[in-house]
């Protein structure tokens, strides 16, 4: 699809600068690590992902649209629906695809190794959004490409959809303070950053709530929403509790993490 790395990196950087602004303008918690090495190296976490998927998985779920579209394949493809039903269709169902996966992987112990590579940042900002294991990523973009083709998702929705999780999941995990009355308002329509932190707690019932990146809907229809952390933002301990470690904030021993013992 023409231009559609541009579009990411535009959107990539796009929020990534807003949010990060908001953050030092009015952050949420105090931090509890030094900003500049979490930040190298959850960045480049997701600089290897990127190459990673780009070299193994090439055009990755756009280039299976493609295909996709081609051939016929898929529910939407045998549809003569309107682009813009198409399109919000496709986007809903990838997303609750998304929240499922999110479910799975904190239920299954062999995804759950890779999976707690996001969980073990000991805190909470814009790029926790961004550290994920390459095997997880890797078996996200499967995941995706299946699911496409199920779905029959267009080009256009599937590069919506991306660009939307992507977006999204910089403004949940961002440290930003929003006004409660407003937080409860638009947790009704999207997952907020107070929403999806309780996610992120050290408590094992809390983490094993609030799964949604984009739509709030799912855990609130599946029985997995929790309204707040037992400790309140400021005080709840995020991570996890054996893997508090200086020595994960560096891109060597975050990609190792999911091989090590707990200390």
């Amino acid at each position: 699809m023409e231009f559609d790395s541009f579009i990411r990196v535009i959107a990539f950087l796009g929020v990534f600068v807003l949010m990060a602004s908001w953050e030092t303008m009015a952050p949420r918690r105090r931090m509890s690590s030094v900003r500049w090495k979490r930040w190298v190296a959850n960045l480049s976490v997701t600089v290897l992902n990127t190459a990673v998927i780009r070299i193994v998985l090439a055009s990755g779920a756009v280039g299976m649209a493609i295909v996709a579209k081609e051939q016929g394949w898929g529910i939407l493809n045998m549809l003569q629906w309107s682009t813009w039903i198409e399109v919000t269709l496709a986007v809903v169902a990838l997303d609750l695809l998304i929240y499922f996966q999110h479910v799975t992987s904190h239920a299954v112990p062999a995804l759950w190794k890779f999976h707690m590579v996001h969980h073990a940042d000991p805190d909470y900002d814009v790029t926790t959004a961004v550290r994920f294991h390459p095997v997880e990523a890797g078996l996200s973009m499967v995941l995706k490409i299946v699911g496409v083709a199920i779905i029959g998702a267009s080009p256009t929705a599937v590069l919506a959809f991306e660009v939307i999780l992507n977006g999204m999941a910089m403004v949940n995990h961002a440290n930003v303070r929003i006004h409660p009355s407003v937080d409860n308002i638009l947790r009704w329509m999207m997952v907020t950053p107070d929403m999806h932190r309780t996610h992120h707690s050290i408590v094992p019932l809390e983490s094993k709530s609030n799964f949604g990146f984009n739509l709030p809907w799912w855990d609130r229809m599946f029985g997995t929403y929790l309204e707040h952390p037992s400790q309140g933002h400021e005080r709840m301990i995020l991570g996890l509790k054996h893997f508090r470690s200086p020595a994960c904030l560096t891109l060597h021993n975050i990609l190792k993490l999911p091989f090590r013992r707990a200390v």
